[in-house]
């Protein structure tokens, strides 16, 4: 069996490249497990661009959501009624007033 394997072209005596395919894949899975950990970091993905895309204030934030909170303060301060309140939050929700 030895010798039919060592027949072919590729098969001869010598180790050739053989050493160097295991560090080069160790060093794939070491940059893409960099580029994973920095990614989260940094919020490219994960809980915290979820959490900044639906901040009221954030640069990327809903209108509706900063005008609801800005509706809520309004409304803790007494600067407007419960059914004022509840109107225009139902009418900034979709709904008709």
């Amino acid at each position: 069996m030895n010798t039919i394997a060592t027949w072919g072209p590729h098969w001869g005596p010598g180790i050739g490249f053989a050493p160097i395919f295991p560090a080069v894949w160790g060093l794939f899975w070491i940059a893409v497990i960099a580029l994973a950990v920095t990614g989260w970091r940094k919020g490219w993905w994960g809980p915290r661009r979820g959490a900044a895309a639906h901040a009221p204030g954030a640069p990327g934030g809903s209108a509706t959501a900063s005008a609801e909170q800005i509706l809520a303060e309004r409304y803790a301060r007494g600067e407007m009624s419960d059914d004022e309140y509840f109107e225009k939050m139902s009418v900034l929700r979709g709904g008709s007033a």
